[in-house]
């Protein structure tokens, strides 16, 4: 059960103050769908290093790697979905300066954090079996059934070790002051998982409200976290921005456009955009959104 008082309300950077350098942290969405992108720039302007991320990457990952705050990467993949490859993940990785990386099929590592979350070494799975996954990931080992299959074969099973997390870091539409938080769009990207396998969990959101308003028109199975699962809650309007809260809001394509741009273009054009955007607290990040939008 968690320790803390019942309001977990916490500003942006308390959370940071609570991370610490060499921390495994897991950010949950999914590539450029709903993810902590507020708590993501405030670790971008701390001094934390030697992270180990875990995450469906996308620019959460790719702004962090591109910063030299990444020692060790663990993805599935790393996208913008309109823009393929995240291009400052892309630019990372192909000069080097992620030393470590670990990357798994989506299955084995959704396996992973099941298997967190449910506080077990491992959990048996199919998939990477004849991958090059285990090729390059000599350490994830195989394992031989003790029970037979239906065609009475002992089957090799991968035994996908657990994504253990220092911390979780999510991003949902609602929450009260107490830690319950529900999501209003299409998926829960395996925001519950990522909060079970951590020993600390940071939700942020875009509204707090008080508990009963949680359960207003929305179906039950929207409640995904319960407060014994938080530590903290931080409400951050736009805070997702500028990847997707459906409904709240959409993808912020010509922003996106714009970063990816920065991040392909010479070492001048991305400190242009960082000096733009990324030098300042969240307040001056949401304003000076607001401005280049208006000048559009």
């Amino acid at each position: 059960m968690d320790p803390r008082p019942r309001d977990k309300r916490m500003e942006i950077d308390d959370v940071v103050a609570e991370l610490r350098d060499g921390m495994t942290i897991g950010i949950g969405g999914w590539g450029p769908r709903r993810k902590p992108m507020a708590l993501v720039r405030a670790i971008l302007r701390s001094d934390l290093r030697d992270l180990t991320v875990v995450s469906w990457g996308g620019a959460d990952l790719g702004l962090l790697a591109r910063a030299g705050k990444v020692r060790r990467a663990v993805y599935a993949f790393v996208s913008l979905d309109s823009v393929p490859l995240e291009p400052s993940f892309q630019r990372a990785r192909q000069a080097g300066t992620i030393p470590e990386v670990v990357e798994l099929d989506e299955q084995m590592f959704l396996t992973g954090l099941r298997a967190a979350a449910q506080r077990l070494p491992f959990l048996p799975t199919r998939a990477g079996l004849g991958s090059d996954v285990l090729v390059h990931n000599p350490e994830i080992r195989t394992i031989r059934s003790p029970y037979p299959g239906p065609d009475g074969a002992y089957d090799d099973l991968v035994a996908m070790p657990a994504l253990r997390l220092d911390a979780a870091l999510v991003h949902l539409n609602r929450a009260d002051a107490h830690g319950n938080a529900t999501y209003l769009g299409p998926d829960p990207y395996f925001d519950d998982l990522f909060c079970l396998a951590a020993d600390r969990a940071y939700v942020s959101t875009e509204r707090v409200v008080p508990t009963a308003e949680l359960s207003d028109g929305v179906p039950v199975q929207r409640m995904l976290l319960n407060r014994l699962m938080v530590s903290g809650v931080v409400e951050t309007p736009n805070g997702a921005h500028f990847t997707a809260c459906t409904p709240d809001y959409p993808r912020d394509e010509a922003f996106q456009q714009l970063y990816a741009r920065a991040a392909r273009g010479s070492d001048e054009d991305w400190a242009a955009f960082r000096d733009r955007f990324l030098a300042g607290d969240e307040a001056a990040y949401q304003d000076a959104v607001r401005t280049w939008t208006e000048q559009r």
